[in-house]
């Protein structure tokens, strides 16, 4: 009972999160939803027996993808001192969100020794980690390296997007430093003794 209690827990909590992710004004307030989102889904993960998928959900998504996300939408134009004027306002619904996680893992880690069997046990025998390994760089790799190749357009886009070119800022040229000949860098001068060479 407690199983399938912890699975709609999981399972609701996801979906209210992914539709405020696309829903929400505030950007910030997306990428916080986005990281509730990926946690609930984690949670749904072990639950099934793939502890290993979701740990790299956890781990990669929240620890790196999201957070990248969240220092995009922070190098943006926006104006800060607008969003920190209601922020005692959502002090009760953070409370309730933190509340509600703590209520989900505790529900996990009753269950967690003794998933529900949700899926079908694998006939090979073999664990999660391996199975995920012969699927995905077997029949699978393909797509594999195409999501690959789309996350990299996606992390130069945002480079490009929050790359500004300001006045008056020195940058290092290192392709014309490189071309430099010696003519252009070393000029020798005869100076006789005792005149030294006047500054100019």
């Amino acid at each position: 009972m407690i199983g399938v209690l912890a699975f709609y827990a999981f399972a609701v909590v996801l979906i209210v999160s992914s539709l405020l992710v696309i829903t929400a004004r505030n950007p910030v307030h997306s990428v916080l939803f986005l990281i509730l989102a990926f946690f609930n889904a984690a949670g749904l993960f072990v639950l099934l027996g793939a502890e290993f998928v979701a740990m790299i959900l956890v781990i990669v998504y929240v620890g790196a993808v999201a957070v990248l996300f969240l220092f995009v939408v922070m190098m943006l134009d926006i104006d800060f001192s607008k969003l920190r004027n209601g922020a005692k306002q959502f002090a009760p619904l953070g409370g309730f969100v933190g509340l509600a996680l703590l209520a989900e893992l505790i529900m996990l880690y009753q269950v967690w020794p003794n998933p529900p069997p949700l899926l079908e046990p694998d006939v090979l025998d073999v664990d999660n980690t391996k199975a995920l390994g012969n699927v995905l760089y077997t029949q699978y790799v393909f797509p594999f390296q195409v999501s690959g190749l789309i996350l990299l357009v996606a992390m130069i886009g945002a480079i490009v997007l929050t790359l500004r070119t300001r006045g008056g800022v020195l940058r290092q040229r290192v392709g014309a430093q490189v071309e430099r000949s010696e003519a252009d860098s070393v000029e020798i001068q005869n100076v006789s003794v005792g005149t030294g060479v006047s500054n100019v």
